[in-house]
């Protein structure tokens, strides 16, 4: 759905010179955002796409390009608008298929344009793993999955010690890790794909449903995972400052409340994972905050007040100029 969402995209303005993000939005019955995030992957895949500003502003093509991506077939099709998440491929193994597809996509250029994937290439990466994330392999059920995915195919896996016939839907990269979302018996559900046991691809399409959107579908599904995290709730008494610093310590999924129940004196009520996870928000604040409840988390915070305290009551020892060898 995607792809030719994408080639929609670069045909219109190919046929109109130049659209605003708005105009494009309601021309394909988007929103805006997706509208810049599927320019981005235009851009990553090596379409010359580049925005105007300014009044009469929009996207455009650049000057003299014309595509005539006739010889790509399906699967190369895909693939390239993955090009821009290259470990993605690598790990689904769609690696040789995308690379095949960016050499057809070269030859369709004009040759004042052959350079432009690689030009994009050496100005535009994604990193979608996390900071910290480690060299490990991508788990062993992520190809077979990979695979159903694209084929429309229902798998047989083993999932936590249990078997189960799913029709997977949509394999989604968070943080590094991989997610599948799939139907089971009428459901849509998300399974950790490392928490896979055997998998084995069965010769059964199935129908897919036409309504399911994979992105707003995930969105859902995760923002309801973070609201389950936020189990307490504690009080706050903000300054000025605090109440700026707020949306920069709050948990995403917790700041509209909490700015909802702020009130004039700046007491706010915030939702939490635990006291100990709010204990470290609140070292965050400083001086900005004070704990009103619960009482067990006031205690915590009027320890850790008084230690530091302590620890700037002296002045230090001169420990002689920076960088001095004893």
């Amino acid at each position: 759905m995607r792809a030719s969402r994408l080639m929609s995209l670069v045909l219109l303005l190919q046929a109109r010179g130049g659209m605003t993000a708005a105009e494009l939005a309601g021309e394909l019955e988007i929103s805006e955002r997706t509208v810049h995030r599927d320019m981005v992957a235009l851009s990553a895949a090596g379409v010359p796409v580049y925005a105007d500003r300014g009044r009469g502003g929009g996207y455009r093509l650049l000057d003299g390009y014309r595509t005539r991506l006739t010889g790509l077939d399906r699967a190369e099709a895909e693939a390239l608008f993955l090009s821009g998440v290259p470990a993605a491929l690598r790990e689904m193994g769609l690696e040789d298929v995308a690379a095949t597809a960016r050499l057809k996509a070269a030859a369709a250029l004009s040759p004042g344009l052959r350079d432009a994937p690689a030009v994009a290439a050496q100005r535009f990466h994604l990193d979608a793993p996390g900071w910290f994330a480690g060299d490990d392999p991508p788990p062993p059920a992520l190809a077979p999955l990979a695979r159903a995915v694209w084929n429309d195919l229902r798998v047989a896996a083993v999932y936590k010690d249990a078997e189960r016939v799913l029709e997977p839907y949509g394999l989604v990269l968070k943080a590094g890790a991989w997610y599948l979302a799939a139907r089971l018996k009428e459901r849509f559900l998300i399974f950790r794909v490392h928490r896979f046991g055997e998998v084995a691809v069965l010769d059964e399409p199935f129908a897919r449903d036409p309504g399911f959107d994979l992105a707003a579908y995930w969105k859902e599904q995760s923002a309801a995972f973070t609201r389950s995290l936020l189990r307490d709730v504690v009080t706050l008494r903000l300054s000025e400052r605090g109440v700026r610093m707020l949306r920069h310590i709050a948990d995403p999924a917790a700041l509209a409340d909490a700015l909802a129940s702020l009130r004039p004196d700046g007491t706010v009520r915030l939702a939490v994972e635990s006291v100990e996870v709010a204990y470290s928000q609140v070292l965050r604040f400083g001086p900005e905050a004070e704990v009103l409840g619960p009482p067990e988390l006031r205690a915590m915070a009027a320890r850790a007040a008084a230690r530091m305290a302590a620890l700037y009551r002296d002045q230090p020892q001169d420990s002689g100029p920076t960088g001095a060898q004893p």
